[in-house]
């Protein structure tokens, strides 16, 4: 009988392990995200009602999740620099929701005007009498190597990443510490954990912005019921390529490459979704080999480099070509 256990164990254990290794090549976000998927609390029951203010809702991430989040019920307030496109995001909120025209606050916002911040949160607050949800989703990319990039614009990258960022969250925490209550999410990256070619100013932005709440989430432990989250997708379909700085700070970029073999920005958005509704503290998002770098990065970094090493060339290569970057890491599209 004792020699039976014995066997079935022997034979249990790399069955075990085979399964979770198929499961990680499937996989596209941790696994404490995916486990919150399959068994946690929906979005759908846990956002509906609440206030949820999303910088950068203009395109990309920030637009999807307007759209998830007014399906959801929750009550917006969508911001970035261009009113007439978020009047947009607005009207398509309302066709696809069962929100009404002032359950939505149009509230245009320039990350880089900090004098403003203040009474942008002011505004916010006075339309729905609090702020639940703090999605700090505004910013920029970069293409450019760094022999070739000006100061100027990394200086425009940490103002813009990082201070407007810091600046925003700084207005809107009081209110939450006075309520006890409420989450501040903040879109990071891949980078911001591991460093990437051509992104040295963005990754060092992200990088900045993981230490600030990584520590700021330390200092609130008299607040459990706040969530500080940070959210670390990588290649994402949106424009944050179109709109990425290059070697000059007005200098656009030259091509973009194609997005579909990127992670859809649905699948994105309601992973992150997910992770706001049940408290995760810190996300990872990425179809492979992105999330294999977050796991390598994080319990064996030598192994990281001489994979960072392998694909960081071939990415500078495809960058030199005039070919899109990140094309070295996939073989054919990815649309799903």
């Amino acid at each position: 009988m004792e020699l039976s256990v014995v066997s079935a164990l022997w034979c249990f254990i790399p069955l075990f392990f085979f399964i979770h290794l198929l499961c990680f090549i499937l996989a596209d976000a941790d696994f404490t995200l995916l486990r919150a998927a399959l068994c946690g609390h929906r979005p759908e029951a846990k956002l509906k009602g609440l206030v949820a203010w999303i910088t950068g809702a203009s395109s990309g991430i920030g637009e999807e999740l307007a759209y998830q989040m007014a399906r959801c019920g929750s009550r917006l307030i969508l911001s970035a620099r261009r009113e007439d496109e978020l009047n947009r995001v607005k009207r398509y909120c309302l066709e696809c929701s069962n929100l009404q025209d002032q359950d939505i606050l149009v509230l245009p916002l320039d990350l880089l005007e900090m004098s403003s911040h203040e009474e942008k949160t002011k505004a916010a607050i006075q339309h729905f009498g609090h702020i639940d949800i703090l999605i700090n989703n505004g910013g920029r990319s970069q293409r450019s190597l760094c022999l070739e990039t000006s100061v100027d614009v990394y200086k425009a990258l940490m103002e813009l990443n990082f201070l407007g960022t810091v600046s925003i969250t700084k207005q809107v925490l009081p209110h939450m510490t006075q309520r006890g209550t409420g989450s501040i999410v903040t879109v990071s990256s891949v980078v911001g954990i591991a460093g990437a070619p051509l992104s040295t100013g963005y990754s060092a932005s992200k990088h900045a912005l993981q230490g600030f709440f990584n520590s700021l989430r330390t200092e609130l432990t008299d607040y459990p019921k706040i969530l500080i989250s940070t959210v670390c997708p990588g290649p994402v379909q949106s424009q944050i390529v179109h709109n990425a700085f290059t070697e000059e700070v007005n200098k656009p970029v030259a091509t973009a490459g194609s997005q579909e073999y990127k992670m859809t920005t649905s699948r994105c958005v309601r992973l992150m979704l997910v992770g706001i509704a049940n408290g995760v503290k810190e996300m990872w998002i990425g179809q492979q080999p992105f999330l294999l770098f977050f796991y390598a990065w994080q319990y064996t970094p030598t192994f990281a480099w001489f994979i960072s090493n392998m694909l960081g060339r071939k990415r500078v290569q495809n960058f030199k070509a005039g070919l899109d970057a990140d094309a070295a890491y996939f073989t054919k599209p990815k649309t799903s």
